[in-house]
């Protein structure tokens, strides 16, 4: 299952690479793949874990864009 996120405040590799590891300490994603430009973040996972995923973008300090 591919799921997408809008992400405030990801501004550099840094930021990705922090997204990327935050993200994957999720037993169930597969892969994370961050876009720094658009602060688009594409999660596969086995399921629709979006709720939690979305909570940790914002624990790491990356938000959804409203």
């Amino acid at each position: 299952m591919q799921l997408e996120f809008l992400a405030q405040n990801v501004k550099c590799n840094g930021c990705a690479s922090a997204i990327r590891a935050g993200l994957g300490k999720h037993p169930q994603v597969r892969e994370v793949q961050v876009d720094v430009p658009t602060g688009r973040v594409t999660v596969h996972a086995d399921s629709d874990i979006r709720t939690d995923l979305g909570a940790t973008l914002k624990e790491l300090g990356y938000p959804e864009k409203a």
